[in-house]
């Protein structure tokens, strides 16, 4: 067996209303003063108000930052900084979705005394070498898994992407409380769980880093989405449901944090650069595609999860491989998604513009068990079109 490295966030609380103690879970922490990030979304819910009550009635402050956009841009996570130093926080909490999580994982690092780094200095793998503030996170979507990756994705230009990847980025304890998934849309849940699928699939083939712990952690956490994903979409107060759901996301996050993802993101980020698609739906939108062009090489794999979706006999990885792909088309149609670009608003003279912006992702691409030229991500997004 070749020699890995498995690392996660150092803590895991999985609670029915957990969300209630986070004023105690911040003092065991040595918190006086914590700055909460999330998004407008969250804040037109009801689910910030008893969080900022429990607070109140500790007696402990709380600022909370609630512009967070979905693919959020650098200038949010600076303008996010500054309040947790104008506010001397010294938690940090991540409160919603990946984008709120991500950029409270940055805020962190960027808002400690004793940060000596810039946003420009740490994009990149290994670059952030800094101290970060304590740093807490309540997903409450069950999709990103970035409560337990060591990730940030931060949107630098019109339409490009760059990420920040480094240990400091884990944060301490994730907060996985299923109440606070209980009023999402099924849209919302539907293009969430499919990403946390896509986490899964792809982390069980990365060609780098692919290692027992992430392949068992994948395995789950198929088995967990694929069994309750429908369930939580077209039964929204399913609680149990929903927890399933919830616990999934985060085992495929621990395992694509630590056996990264390939070419299904790597073609999807292009398409929430220039058309704004939600990044689940993104992953949605080229997942069959990409296994599809991957199956040359990644069948035998494909096959291994094929069980875990499907109860169609096949007799070889080949016919294993479509057995898998075609339970994932059956499940994104079950749910609701749209399956064709024009569907999502992407026009077809774009084309060959998201397939050279694909090609800006080789730190997602050198994952892909297949190698991916530019005009492969072209044929892809074809298919799809």
């Amino acid at each position: 067996m070749p020699g890995f490295e498995f690392a996660t966030t150092h803590r895991v609380l999985v609670e029915a209303g957990a969300a209630g103690r986070l004023p105690a879970l911040c003092q065991e922490r040595g918190a006086s003063r914590a700055l909460l990030v999330t998004d407008p979304g969250i804040r037109s819910t009801p689910l910030l108000e008893p969080v900022e009550d429990s607070f109140r009635q500790a007696g402990m402050p709380l600022t909370v930052f609630d512009q967070v956009s979905a693919d959020p841009a650098d200038t949010i996570v600076l303008d996010a900084a500054r309040q947790a130093k104008e506010a001397k926080a010294d938690l940090v909490i991540g409160f919603g979705g990946g984008s709120s999580m991500d950029v409270a994982k940055l805020v962190a690092l960027l808002a400690h005394p004793d940060a000596s780094q810039q946003l420009s200095d740490i994009y990149g793998v290994g670059m952030a070498t800094g101290p970060r503030l304590p740093l807490i996170q309540v997903p409450t979507t069950a999709g990103t898994g970035s409560e337990v990756t060591p990730v940030a994705i931060v949107t630098t230009g019109a339409t490009t992407k760059a990420g920040v990847v480094a240990p400091s980025l884990l944060p301490d304890l994730a907060v996985l409380d299923a109440t606070l998934t209980l009023g999402l849309p099924a849209h919302v849940t539907a293009a969430t769980g499919v990403d946390a699928m896509v986490h899964a699939i792809e982390a069980y083939t990365s060609a780098h880093k692919k290692n027992p712990y992430s392949d068992m952690l994948a395995r789950e956490a198929l088995r967990l989405l694929g069994g309750n994903l429908v369930t939580a979409v077209k039964e929204g107060d399913n609680l149990a449901a929903r927890e399933a759901c919830l616990l999934g996301a985060m085992m495929a996050g621990q395992a694509f944090a630590n056996a990264p993802v390939a070419a299904v993101h790597a073609l999807a980020y292009p398409l929430g650069g220039h058309f704004h698609i939600p990044h689940g739906l993104s992953n949605s939108l080229v997942l069959p595609e990409v296994l599809k062009f991957n199956a040359t090489v990644a069948a035998p794999l494909y096959a291994e999860l094929a069980p875990i979706l499907s109860d169609r006999p096949f007799t070889d990885a080949n016919d294993g491989a479509q057995a898998l792909i075609a339970a994932l088309e059956a499940l994104i149609d079950a749910v609701g998604l749209p399956v064709r670009l024009r569907d999502a608003g992407v026009t077809e003279e774009s084309l060959e513009t998201l397939a050279s912006d694909a090609m800006l992702q080789q730190r997602l691409l050198v994952n892909n068990p297949r190698d991916v030229s530019e005009a492969d991500a072209l044929a892809i997004y074809k298919a799809v079109y």
